[in-house]
């Protein structure tokens, strides 16, 4: 019976170890990927982009010359006698109207009931005096509208994804600081309780710690699972899956060299803004100019009083060419205005773009300063997280050794525990005011 229990408990070991290594390691460049790539709003914008291109090739086949074929079948029917061919009689007083062989008699004309007449007819553009051309450019700059939100987008899911992960990761560590903390305030009950010198307070104030510290461990296991969870559903990955970080916070950080901002997505998307409306308005005053087309067409009509015997002679063909002018004469002020309008959108355009630029150059500007000034004081907060670290080891020697209250360790205890977490919550702030200046400048 012992070997046998011995043997489940090695293969259950053997299965938690296998269930661990089974675990999906992921690093952020790969996080990044495959948050990309599951992005809604990133496959929205490249929807988008393709709608662009489909509208210029709508615009642009204005420019060519359009096919139009028609055929129409008629049937005549007589009222009275329906099955029968409609005609009429000519009387004999019509006189001289009837040749000498016909005199004095009827004569009866029928109406063919079946009649088939097929057309061909072409038109070609040849002179718009502006009107397809600044549509044409007015699309194109919607293709750049688009293509600029699409990087616009993916700089913005791109930036998530760093956020998320760095998050999740700043979770773990949380969770590992929790758990040093939680262990350092049991270690000290046990070595209170394990002398003849413990006293009631002590025990209160260390039994008080502890319970905190659960309460902290606790909330930060479940912060950890959280964001782990919300990582798992932007990535892709299985909800019951366990992940691994692999990235860790770096301990150093290089110096950030930024150059002047002088192009982002968004100012691209205003300046093209401001050109498609542009383009509009001169499409919309062009409106009023005339438009030169060639055209040209051909008919065939066949009759007879039956179908059978349409095409037993020759039908009546006709055809034409020329050129035509279309002139607007009077439009009740309709094209003034669509080009009013128009305008009025390219001036609003060209005013959010100089807001835009303010407004992004001072985010950019304020995300290196902000950069630089963190990574000037991380050497500075280390340093006085190690020297906590060290009074805290001070501490806990003194209190073994029954030289302090566990008062005065419990404060030594939160102080490092603060410094630990400021630490941890500078070195996330630079990395993400790192991904913000990628996110704006790059």
């Amino acid at each position: 019976m012992l070997k046998y229990k011995c043997g489940v408990l090695v293969a259950l070991m053997g299965g938690m170890c296998a269930q661990n290594a089974m675990a999906l390691d992921l690093s952020l460049a790969t996080a990044t990927d495959m948050i990309i790539a599951e992005s809604q709003d990133l496959k929205k914008a490249d929807a988008n982009v393709q709608k662009a291109q489909a509208q210029l090739s709508a615009v642009n086949a204005n420019r060519w010359f359009k096919l139009d074929a028609s055929a129409t079948y008629m049937n005549m029917i007589n009222v009275e006698k329906p099955f029968k061919a409609t005609g009429f009689d000519l009387p004999p007083a019509l006189g001289g109207l009837i040749s000498e062989t016909l005199k004095g008699q009827s004569v009866h004309i029928e109406v063919p009931d079946n009649i088939l007449m097929v057309g061909l007819s072409a038109s070609q553009p040849i002179y718009t005096f502006g009107k397809i051309g600044n549509a044409v450019k007015s699309v194109k700059s919607a293709i750049g509208i688009s293509e600029s939100s699409r990087e616009l987008t993916r700089r913005a899911v791109r930036y998530g994804a760093a956020e998320i992960y760095w998050t999740a990761k700043m979770t773990d560590d949380i969770v590992k600081i929790a758990k040093s903390d939680l262990q350092a305030a049991r270690d000290a009950r046990r070595n209170l309780t394990a002398s003849a010198r413990a006293n009631r307070s002590n025990l209160v104030k260390i039994e008080s710690d502890i319970a905190t510290k659960e309460i902290n461990l606790s909330d930060a296991e479940f912060n950890r699972d959280t964001a782990h969870r919300m990582l798992k559903i932007l990535a892709g990955i299985d909800v019951d899956e366990k992940l691994v970080l692999t990235d860790e916070f770096p301990t150093k950080f290089a110096a950030m060299d930024a150059k002047t901002l002088t192009r982002n997505p968004q100012w691209d998307i205003l300046g093209a803004q401001a050109a498609m409306y542009e383009a509009q308005a001169r499409a919309a005053r062009a409106e009023h100019l005339p438009t030169l087309a060639a055209m040209a067409s051909y008919d065939f009509m066949a009759m007879g009083p039956e179908y059978d015997t349409m095409f037993e002679k020759s039908g009546s063909q006709s055809a034409y060419w020329g050129l035509a002018l279309q002139m607007p004469i009077f439009t009740g002020g309709a094209t003034r205005a669509n080009a009013t309008i128009s305008a009025m959108d390219a001036e609003a355009a060209r005013q959010d773009l100089d807001k835009s630029k303010k407004m992004i150059t001072e985010e950019y500007d304020n995300a290196v300063e902000k950069y630089n000034h963190l990574r000037g004081n991380l050497k500075t907060l280390q340093n006085a997280r190690d020297l906590a670290a060290k009074t805290y080891e001070f501490s806990r020697q003194r209190f073994a050794a029954g030289q302090t209250s566990a008062v005065e360790l419990a404060e030594v205890s939160a102080g490092l525990y603060q410094l630990d977490m400021a630490l941890l919550n500078a070195k996330y702030n630079i990395l993400m005011s790192a991904e913000s200046i990628k996110k704006l400048g790059e």
